[in-house]
């Protein structure tokens, strides 16, 4: 046990307000919710994200003929307006987007993020580069030694500093958010044993996964993924994640909150239904 005994005198008012973040399940009692708290205030605080929303978005075709996958309306606002919100919530407010295919329209809507409280960085694909070349374009402009990575066609409902505090307490160079879903040959599969991915699989033949985890699109990565890609060009994220797992450098934070993927006009019809009804995580 790596826990020490101690004890401490807390004002009335301090007391009333940990009393009121205990839910029984995510916080148990005053001692766990004393001792998240002291280690989100301790945990180097991320301030920079990098949304993947590049892609052409081949299967929602015709309707991403004239509009990026990103900018379809979920709950009266676009899906990336969505993400943002997500990320300034944590007061993540450097954002660097990759964009692509219509990307004009996207920094058009967006500018440079003032108006949505944020700052907003433009990188450009000139032509498809991949998750790991969008980073590679990303590079310059990420001075943090941890940034967030995010797709930018998911709807999540997650608490990022308990993402970000799993990151740093589990030493590892990526941690990816994981979910378990009923098909995840449409995703990348994660086999998990205690916090480490031991193996990532993307889109595994339909009827041979090992698990029902998968990878959500959602990454807290460290500067040091740049010594896993080249310096120039394109390069996929999900090829280099499975040497991260081989090498005990990949963690995955399964989390209770809702997920949605916008890949399908399937799915985009399911989040049109469900996204607004649902109830959200709250920062702490």
């Amino acid at each position: 046990m790596d826990r020490e005994r101690l004890t401490i005198t807390l004002k009335k008012s301090i007391l009333i307000r940990v009393d009121e973040l205990i839910d029984g399940t995510k916080l148990r009692n005053r001692s766990h919710a004393i001792e998240t708290l002291i280690s989100q205030s301790l945990t180097p605080k991320i301030n920079t994200a990098v949304i993947l929303a590049g892609g052409k978005g081949i299967n929602m075709r015709p309707f991403t003929f004239e509009m990026p996958k990103g900018l379809f309306p979920v709950g009266g606002k676009p899906i990336l307006e969505h993400i943002i919100e997500l990320l300034r919530t944590y007061n993540i407010r450097n954002l660097i987007f990759s964009i692509g295919h219509l990307g004009e329209k996207i920094e058009n809507h967006f500018g440079d993020g003032q108006k949505f409280g944020v700052k907003i960085t433009y990188v450009r694909e000139k032509s498809a580069q991949g998750t790991g070349g969008a980073l590679i374009l990303a590079r310059k402009h990420l001075q943090e030694a941890t940034f967030i990575v995010v797709h930018g066609d998911i709807l999540i409902d997650i608490n990022l500093n308990d993402l970000i505090s799993y990151h740093h307490d589990n030493d590892s160079l990526a941690t990816i958010a994981v979910t378990s879903v009923v098909d995840p040959s449409n995703y990348g599969e994660v086999i998990l044993h205690g916090s480490k991915i031991i193996d990532f699989i993307e889109k595994p033949q339909k009827g041979k996964q090992k698990s029902q985890l998968i990878s959500c699109g959602l990454y807290v990565i460290d500067r040091d993924i740049f010594s896993y890609l080249p310096k120039e060009g394109s390069a996929q994220l999900e090829n280099v994640f499975p040497r991260l797992a081989k090498s005990k450098n990949l963690a995955g934070f399964p989390f209770e909150g809702q997920f949605l993927d916008i890949g399908t006009p399937k799915s985009y019809e399911k989040a049109i239904k469900k996204w607004g009804s649902l109830k959200k995580v709250s920062a702490i």
